[in-house]
């Protein structure tokens, strides 16, 4: 595995966060209806929004939500979306950026941090239970809510 770590979302990098690549099939995966729903609200002051870099070039992009007053529990301290380019998954470029954002709910008080998906063969829901999140709900949309104890 190579050196990784998060620079914060830019200019000088949101062009190359925008163009990170999907292995076929995980196109119907990046944003569950929930999030398009809820996207309307959001308040762009509680986002955090990250690149990782993987031997200094972006390889993925996390955008987490941390909003303490939020109305639904599901969208307190969450992963909002998170991507890692096709070449890139498998060495270890999307836990370092869940990891980090658990880190930062927990230096912010959060106690879990959650996150939605459809599910399906090539979705992420194996991927965010070997990171150890687990079932908690489902929306109105039947995606499931995966919540991860801090």
């Amino acid at each position: 595995m190579g050196e990784l770590r998060l620079e914060e979302l830019s200019a000088r990098n949101i062009v190359a966060a925008n163009n990170l690549s999907l292995k076929p099939g995980q196109e119907q995966f990046i944003a569950p209806v929930s999030y398009s729903v809820a996207a309307s609200t959001t308040n762009p002051a509680t986002s955090w929004q990250r690149v990782v870099l993987l031997d200094g070039e972006v390889a993925g992009f996390i955008h987490g939500n941390f909003d303490p007053e939020s109305d639904h529990d599901e969208f307190r301290a969450c992963i909002w979306r998170i991507n890692v380019d096709a070449a890139a998954q498998g060495q270890g470029v999307g836990k370092f950026a869940a990891d980090s954002l658990a880190e930062e709910a927990r230096s912010r008080g959060f106690k879990q941090i959650t996150v939605i998906w459809e599910s399906g063969e090539e979705g992420p829901e194996a991927f965010f239970h070997r990171l150890g999140f687990t079932d908690t709900g489902q929306t109105p949309y039947g995606e499931v809510i995966g919540a991860l104890q801090l």
